[in-house]
């Protein structure tokens, strides 16, 4: 059994995601990147292998054993360790021997198709254990601990130099001062969980725009362990309006020195994955200090050839202004930075609204809109559809500011109304969920109040159906 902390650092990607897993060949072209930028470690725990998550005591059937043998023999074949993930935090009752019995199953089931590797992850679960759970182990986090160390003990009866992860409950920062999962979860991890189980850690927050050297060596204290940072910097499920193909950025090269890994859950659309696992690579590797600009135009200059379009390539220069508008999730790349506040310093009139000013705002704007509109021709479609239903929005929000601006070019009056036939009363950004937020203001510090200048109907009950009776 292992007994000391593992020293291979862990470099590479989840895919653990909410929403639909990626194929086999787009994680066959993964492996391939991921072999040679030197990145060595894939998790699978997809949320929506529903044998992961919600029927996780349920074995894979012949044909999914098939498709995850697949996958960890593409692994192993270009020298990536292959951890299997799963998730029974949902319903698992942990006084049980039978749950024991349930999570060795799988693991077996996994070995057997050549899985080495594992991890059991207590992640978005409800933060509460049943009253004679309680009673044995004294804390939610002891329960944890309890079903971890007796499968990780398991595991390396069977395969002593396979290494064994843990995702705790509070995974951030913000969960661990709120107490989710009990007083003094972190430190009941640190003294009950075996010292060579790993733990995840997302940093300050579930995305968290920096992570630094003082913030980990803080919970390595409350660990007594490194810990392998789950990173969702490039994580878009949460937001299914944007994606990111800006570079890994806000952690210093330092951090390396501080934990035991540093995996990626990036994208869902696979194919926007190159420039951020492609940085991620070379921050794991370079020496020096980090420049994630200069790793972000080497990483698209690799990517171009894929921006091939029926009419030729795609600019560089226009690749850059595309992707500053998918940068990172709390900053927009410089580019597209400079366009939004000329745009929203002309509208607000903080900008003098001279007649060159506009029709320079207005040029890049059309600029970038007409590189939205080439995405249409590029010929890897997978790329395509990946990009299409959110670059179409960019694009129509171009155009309607478009008009707008256009009232001081033509006709010297800045602001004045327009209509357009892409945008009509009830199809532009609708439906009820666009309806629901426009009844909420969020201010800077991340707290929500009522709108309270929205005219409309006087409260009521909410209409029934329309019942139709045949003529």
């Amino acid at each position: 059994m292992a007994t000391h902390e593992s020293t291979e650092f862990l470099a590479g990607v989840i895919e653990g995601f909410y929403g639909a897993p990626w194929s086999p060949a787009e994680r066959s072209e993964l492996f391939e990147w991921m072999s040679r930028w030197g990145l060595n470690t894939y998790l699978y725990c997809p949320k929506d292998d529903l044998k992961h998550r919600t029927i996780w005591r349920e074995p894979y059937t012949l044909e999914e054993e098939a498709a995850l043998r697949t996958t960890i023999e593409g692994c192993q074949r270009r020298g990536l360790r292959f951890i299997y993930g799963l998730g029974p935090g949902l319903d698992i009752r942990y006084g049980q021997d039978s749950e024991l019995e349930h999570l060795r199953r799988r693991f077996q089931q996994v070995g057997a198709l050549g899985g080495r590797d594992f991890a059991l992850l207590f992640d978005d679960i409800p933060d509460a254990t049943e009253a004679a759970d309680r009673q044995r182990w004294g804390s939610f986090a002891a329960a944890q601990c309890h079903v971890a160390n007796t499968m990780a003990q398991w595991a390396w009866e069977h395969t002593p130099d396979g290494r064994f992860l843990f995702c705790p409950t509070p995974y951030c920062g913000r969960m661990a001062e709120r107490q989710l999962g009990g007083e003094g979860y972190l430190e009941t991890l640190g003294r009950e969980l075996l010292p060579a189980i790993d733990v995840f850690w997302t940093g300050p927050e579930i995305i968290s725009q920096e992570i630094t050297v003082p913030h980990v060596r803080e919970l390595r204290q409350r660990l007594r362990r490194k810990p392998v940072i789950w990173d969702n910097l490039h994580a878009n499920d949460y937001d299914g309006r944007r994606f990111y193909c800006g570079p890994y950025a806000g952690r210093p090269r330092e951090l390396r020195g501080e934990v035991n890994g540093l995996l990626s859950n990036p994208n869902n659309e696979f194919p926007l994955n190159y420039v951020p696992l492609r940085t991620l690579a070379e921050f794991v590797h370079g020496r020096g200090p980090w420049d994630p600009r200069a790793a972000f135009e080497s990483a698209l200059r690799e990517w171009q050839p894929r921006f091939e379009t029926v009419h030729g390539p795609l600019a560089l220069e226009d690749l850059v202004l595309l992707c500053d508008a998918y940068y990172l999730p709390h900053q927009e790349g410089p580019e597209a930075e400079n366009l939004f506040q000329a745009i929203a310093g002309l509208l607000a009139g903080r900008l003098p609204a001279q007649k060159e000013a506009v029709q320079a705002c207005r040029a890049q704007a059309a600029r970038l809109r007409q590189v939205c509109a080439r995405t249409a021709e590029i010929r890897c479609r997978p790329l395509f559809y990946a990009l299409s239903r959110r670059v179409w929005e960019l694009r129509e929000e171009l155009d309607l500011l478009d008009r707008i601006l256009a009232g001081e070019t033509e006709k010297g009056i800045l602001n004045e109304s327009c209509s357009s036939d892409f945008h009509l009363p009830g199809t532009y950004r609708g439906g009820l969920a666009s309806r629901l937020q426009q009844l909420l203001v969020q201010h800077a510090d991340g707290t929500f109040t009522a709108r309270r200048d929205l005219a409309g109907p006087p409260p009521g009950p909410l209409a029934g159906p329309a019942h139709h009776t045949a003529p």
